[in-house]
């Protein structure tokens, strides 16, 4: 049987993120009950803020855009289901989010614009700002961009010399429990940005921030180096799921 070179070039009678059970009305219109409801949860919204729902309307709201012709609250309770809260849910890697029933290119990119535009407001917050004197922005920040990685990450806050954050980089990714880290690398980056002190800041993917061993030889050798350098160590952060550790308060630094 020879097969229609054309058939997978065809639109589909749907998104395909939606699924095709229910089928949308003509010309793009949705059932009355449906449309009921998605006002209803913009009003409640409106009205009574975030604080007003739960997990999973908020996230029906979010996919009402990526899906307009479906009813959504069965995806968005499986994400909740799958990955356990919103915030995980944001923070999902891509291949993760697309193995779920219904996530497709619309609805993954509108969860990763989300994430990306919630980095954005808590990095305003601390970058270009004395970080010492706001302490409570730089640990959101810090929670937002790194509490619910799936993997570990190495970031390193550079500061100048009135402890303003001039630099917010990323120096390294790695697995689950292991990130590698480069002391002289980190140095010569500060070195690089004129920076004149430094916090070192990695997740810990299980949700316990309690520092390894290997945290804290890798902290005392980069510690070595910056101070060789006339660079200040401020500090080390351990970002756990709801909790965090600083080496400065454990006496580790």
């Amino acid at each position: 049987m020879v097969s229609d070179p054309s058939f997978a070039e065809r639109p589909l009678p749907f998104a395909r993120d939606e699924v095709a059970d229910v089928a949308p009305l003509p010309k793009g219109r949705v059932p009355s009950y449906m449309a009921d409801h998605r006002r209803r949860l913009r009003e409640r919204f409106l009205s009574g803020g975030a604080d007003a729902m739960p997990d999973y309307e908020l996230l029906e709201l979010l996919l009402f855009r990526a899906i307009p012709r479906q009813d959504v609250k069965p995806l968005a309770r499986r994400l909740i289901d799958a990955f356990g809260d919103l915030n995980r849910v944001l923070a999902a890697p891509p291949p993760r989010l697309s193995e779920i029933d219904g996530v497709g290119p619309s609805v993954l990119t509108e969860i990763k614009v989300v994430e990306a535009v919630a980095h954005r407001m808590a990095r305003a917050k601390v970058i270009a700002q004395p970080v010492l004197s706001g302490w409570e922005p730089l640990l959101d920040y810090c929670r937002t961009v790194m509490a619910h990685r799936d993997t570990e990450q190495f970031r390193v806050l550079f500061l100048d010399r009135r402890n303003v954050l001039v630099a917010d980089e990323a120096q390294a990714r790695g697995t689950v429990d292991h990130v590698p880290v480069y002391p002289r690398e980190v140095v010569k980056r500060a070195l690089e940005l004129n920076a004149s002190a430094l916090i070192l800041v990695h997740n810990h993917p299980s949700g316990d921030p309690t520092p390894s061993e290997a945290d804290i030889v890798m902290t005392g050798q980069i510690e070595a180096a910056a101070r060789a350098l006339g660079i200040t160590l401020h500090d080390h952060l351990v970002i756990g799921k709801s909790r965090e550790t600083s080496f400065r308060t454990e006496g580790l630094l």
